[in-house]
């Protein structure tokens, strides 16, 4: 089974500009889709355009080779996880998972039973949303996402509410869903880390654009466009002039430092992150961004010779920004 989007276009209410402008994406059974992007960029829209609750001014939605665009939200059996969990609050967990299953077979509580178990909310079935904390909420959402029996999951920021300490531990139960869950996975995040962490595949989301999809390594190590090498990373790739039409760029962790070398600099900033540290180094080709071990004992206004290996130099077009051979 495959989900596909073909040239989808959402038209902003009163304005020339598109939220979403031809956007084409496909994930298969077994998969899951990682859209990346920043804010504004079109990823709920996205979302919302194959559940059904956006508007399409252009553009096809097709599930298991049949369109769906024109049906109703009920009837296209995806299910959809928001940033918020969405849950009733009046009712208790358990009541919750259970309102999403589609019948109300004598087993049903075994079926709720067995998905709270797995994703490790089976004490929590007697509370109510207001009782827990906001990582059980959503592992709830999750829960009860499953128990409606879509063909399809789609997942907006489920993480995105979350403190720096639940994340980890949340993001790991999204990857277990993978395992229980058998159709096709729509992941969006505006976190790149994220977004590789989870997705099988990579789809970077831009201006209503997808700019670049593929394999999340290959989209991060040879980026199609100057707009993702910029946005993918946690420091964005360095972008050097190298003549009228073309510049070149490079990941702050491949620049190497070296004993002696062509290009030198002086080092600017330094910014540790724990076991590494970044330093930026004014050369006269430009300013670089360098990750470097936290114990190098590098400071400002040291001298560095830097080397650029070639492998890993990206070139793109200045004027289009579109990377060329």
């Amino acid at each position: 089974m495959t989900l596909s989007t073909h040239d989808l276009i959402v038209s902003y209410r009163n304005d020339d500009r598109h939220a979403l402008d031809g956007v084409s994406i496909a994930v298969s059974s077994g998969r899951t889709l990682a859209v990346v992007g920043p804010s504004g960029a079109g990823k709920t829209t996205l979302l919302r355009a194959i559940a059904g609750l956006q508007h399409l001014d252009g553009g096809d939605v097709v599930l298991d080779g049949r369109s769906i665009a024109g049906r109703s939200p009920q009837a296209r059996r995806i299910a959809l996880v928001f940033q918020d969990d969405a849950l009733f609050a009046n009712m208790t967990v358990q009541a919750n998972l259970r309102f999403a299953l589609r019948s109300q077979a004598p087993d049903a509580d075994a079926y709720v039973a067995e998905t709270a178990a797995a994703l490790h909310i089976a004490a929590l079935l007697a509370r109510r949303p207001r009782e827990l904390s906001g990582g059980e909420r959503q592992r709830a959402s999750m829960a009860r996402a499953l128990l409606s029996d879509p063909k399809a999951l789609l997942m907006d920021e489920p993480l995105a509410h979350l403190d720096p300490s639940l994340r980890r531990s949340v993001r790991d139960e999204v990857i277990g869903v993978r395992e229980r869950f058998p159709g096709p996975i729509v992941y969006v995040t505006h976190d790149h880390a994220e977004a590789m962490g989870v997705g099988d595949e990579l789809a970077v989301l831009v201006n209503g654009r997808i700019e670049d999809a593929g394999d999340p390594q290959r989209v991060y190590d040879a980026p199609r466009t100057i707009g993702v090498a910029r946005f993918l990373g946690e420091r964005p790739m360095n972008l050097l002039p190298d003549s009228e039409q073309i510049v070149v760029g490079i990941r702050p962790e491949h620049v190497r430092l070296v004993a002696e070398g062509p290009l030198r600099g002086r080092i600017v900033r330094r910014e540790s992150t724990g076991a590494d540290a970044y330093v930026l180094v004014e050369t006269p080709r430009g300013d670089l961004t360098v990750r470097v071990p936290a114990g190098l004992g590098l400071r400002a206004n040291d001298v560095v010779a830097l080397d650029l290996p070639p492998e890993f130099v990206r070139r793109f077009d200045r004027v289009s920004g579109i990377a060329v051979a």
